[in-house]
């Protein structure tokens, strides 16, 4: 057996052969399913994965989760828990819609043009293919995730369980149909919430209207046909006398009587100090317009045109609105100044459009009520943050939180359990579909066309996916342990799951948070197609193998802040591995078949010293491991195996295996093969797939994967 061994050392190491194989064998052992664990493994430990988007390929930012989570699960199973990782996939409505959209237009077809029914369909079919490849793709990355629960967002359990919390919502008086002020993206169709906009900065003009006998200052003077008033601040002495009065306005189609309202919110210092409000396209004046009782006056469509209101400006885009009414009120005189303004727009997250504010009945959950109790949940430390800092950030979030619109008005969702009554303009939530005339005004009543908010449905991951509220899965793994994923979407996902896990459980969804921080390219910047600096984990991993992968993304890797990827990091762990491939090939070669013996005890004093130094070594990294600084605990690693194992003590031992003692020869092999095999346990989170063939080398009796954790032993 010895002989075989040395034989299999004897050929260099080749991940590409040997990965799959040795995924194969965990896959038939049964033990990433916790109730086929020995039973030994009695406490429950709990990660849900962040389901990665069933639209693609996975990127390097899945890698790094994968990574870190397989990390913990494999940590927390060699100490001997019972470790439950269930993975899952998301439908990610709007994002994967529009990656459909984008196959659409290449092959010159548009959503607009195709029955809802056969897009839904269309897309189901592309996002059920591509979730069996990334599936494949994660096992290729070694997630050592129970399969057999494997959930989709769209599985009817899971959909049964979104539904229920909808219903539960309204029943509290929590969920309402109102018409707000939305972020609507012209491109898209479709409403986004705050979350979902980004901001961009840019110059634009701000024109100084002669608005009566007033000037008033802004940057959008094509809605001018929309105004309903103008607003100033009531400790404004330059107004005070204005304030109630109504006055004459000319633009370009007529005239206009506008009051003159005092509020609170309007910036004494900003222009003139004086505005025109626009309820139906801006979110601040809707807000003014709510609280004067002002109505609302819609002059931009939903494509961005300008509409029947505006006269001769109908159709034209909102810049060229802008261009042409700016011109006219030149003309007549009205354009008392412009200057330059510096500000940030609100702009679609994915194409960068300029989103438009648009009033219109949506879906909006009341949140504060479940912020209070996420809050005092996070500030008694039922749920601790990793990096602390995070706290702080979710925490001031959820104090100024705002009512949720979770209406899309895209196929590609779960559709929105609810009936639309168009001559009261009022929605009632239909789970049974059993309404069939309006409850309040008897009207004819429709089904409602719009898809939850992605969000809404992932918010509630945690419990939906262990079958609550009855199922064996909640009842043992629920509240999970950790909640793994990007610092970026702490707001559209991890806070959200605390409200709605708090609010359907009464318990959190789980008790630590780790945020890890985006993964950039060597140079520090973000990786895009455009910059033509994305690295795929998949190929990089068959390249150089995943352990070396898994390690680049670990060691340096601090929590909460970026990490820089390279191929020539990759490469050096690649060499780290082909390190311990050949320490070990050493240690077997001279220990003559000798198995791990914790027992022995005629060890030499130098070879004492090294037992303590290596007892030290694993208490520092279990800690390490222990309070999730896993970069250290692999750093720390790294360097013993490569600096002190391989350059000191390996060099050391070839003097005394020379030298013939058989007292100091037969201690020193007894601590190499101990050392060896306490290693491979300790590296095995980071890098499984070698240390799994080491160990299978070594002829031990059981798999890595399930062997109990070295305890540190220091008297």
């Amino acid at each position: 057996m010895i002989e075989e061994k040395k034989a299999k050392l004897d050929k260099p190491y080749n991940p590409q052969a040997t990965e799959k194989v040795i995924y194969e064998h965990w896959e038939k052992s049964g033990f990433f399913n916790p109730d086929h664990l020995p039973a030994r493994h009695q406490k429950p430990f709990t990660i849900i994965m962040p389901p990665p988007n069933a639209n693609g390929s996975l990127h390097v930012g899945h890698a790094v989760f994968v990574t870190i989570e397989d990390l913990i699960i494999r940590y927390r199973r060699l100490q001997g828990d019972k470790t439950l990782w269930l993975p899952g996939a998301d439908h990610a409505g709007f994002e994967t819609q529009i990656v459909y959209e984008k196959k659409l237009e290449k092959e010159g077809r548009s959503r607009f043009k195709l029955e809802p029914a056969d897009l839904r369909q269309e897309i189901l079919d592309f996002t059920l293919g591509h979730k069996k490849f990334m599936e494949n793709q994660l096992r290729l990355l070694g997630a050592s995730c129970d399969w057999s629960r494997e959930k989709f967002t769209l599985d009817p359990e899971i959909v049964k369980i979104v539904y229920q919390t909808f219903k539960q919502l309204a029943d509290d008086g929590l969920v309402y149909r109102g018409d707000r002020s939305v972020n609507w993206c012209v491109k898209h169709q479709t409403s986004l919430s705050e979350l979902e906009t980004a901001r961009r900065e840019q110059t634009d003009k701000l024109y100084y209207l002669k608005y009566g006998p007033v000037t008033v200052a802004t940057v959008r003077p094509e809605t001018i046909f929309g105004d309903t008033a103008i607003a100033v601040n009531p400790q404004d002495k330059r107004y005070k006398d204005l304030i109630g009065q109504t006055v004459t306005v000319k633009n370009p189609l007529g005239e206009m009587s506008l009051p003159v309202i005092g509020d609170e919110t309007v910036e004494m210092d900003f222009g003139t100090g004086a505005l025109k409000i626009t309820p139906a396209h801006d979110a601040n004046d809707f807000a003014i317009g709510r609280q004067h009782n002002l109505p609302t006056v819609e002059v931009i469509d939903q494509y961005g045109k300008m509409n029947d209101r505006t006269g001769k400006y109908q159709g034209l885009s909102v810049l060229a609105a802008r261009e042409q009414v700016v011109a006219d009120l030149t003309a007549m005189n009205l354009i008392e100044k412009t200057e330059d303004y510096r500000h940030a727009v609100a702009v679609c997250y994915k194409c960068e459009r300029i989103l438009e504010p648009r009033i219109m009945p949506q879906w909006f959950i009341k949140t504060k009520p479940l912020a209070e109790k996420a809050i005092k949940a996070i500030q008694s430390d039922k749920i601790t943050f990793t990096p602390e800092n995070y706290k702080k950030i979710v925490l001031h979030w959820l104090v100024n939180i705002q009512d949720w619109n979770i209406s899309r008005q895209i196929v590609w969702g779960i559709p929105i359990p609810a009936k639309l009554c168009a001559a009261c303009r009022d929605g009632f939530v239909d789970l049974d579909d059993k309404i069939s005339n309006c409850p309040k005004c008897g009207g004819a009543v429709t089904p409602d066309p719009d898809t939850f908010d992605t969000w809404f449905s992932s918010g509630q991951w945690p419990f939906a996916v262990l079958d609550y509220p009855d199922g064996n899965d909640y009842r043992q793994f629920y509240p999970t342990n950790v909640m793994e994923t990007a610092g970026e979407i702490i707001f559209f996902w991890v806070a959200r799951m605390i409200m709605l896990g708090l609010y359907r459980t009464d318990q959190v969804p789980f008790t630590q948070v780790y945020l890890h921080g985006l993964v950039t390219d060597a140079k520090g910047q973000k990786m895009s197609k455009s910059k033509g600096n994305v690295m795929s984990p998949i190929d990089l991993a068959e390249r150089f193998g995943t352990d070396a992968l898994r390690l680049a993304l670990i060691i340096g890797n601090t929590p909460g802040l970026n990490t820089s990827l390279s191929e020539n990091k990759i490469k050096a762990y690649q060499h780290f591995a082909n390190k311990l491939w050949n320490i070990s090939r050493f240690i077997v070669a001279n220990t003559d078949g000798l198995k791990r013996n914790d027992d022995f005890t005629a060890y030499t004093e130098a070879d004492q010293k090294l037992i303590t130094e290596r007892q030290e070594l694993l208490k520092t990294v279990t800690d390490e491991l222990d309070r999730f600084r896993f970069h250290l605990a692999g750093e720390k690693l790294y360097h013993y195996v490569w600096h002190r194992l391989a350059d000191e003590i390996i060099e050391d031992s070839k003097q005394i295996f020379q030298a013939g003692n058989r007292p100091e020869e037969k201690s020193r092999q007894q601590f190499l093969i101990n050392t060896l095999a306490d290693l491979l346990i300790c590296l095995h989170p980071f890098m499984p797939f070698i240390t799994e063939e080491l160990w299978s080398i070594l002829d031990e009796d059981e798999l890595l994967m399930i062997t109990p954790w070295p305890k540190p032993n220091l008297a």
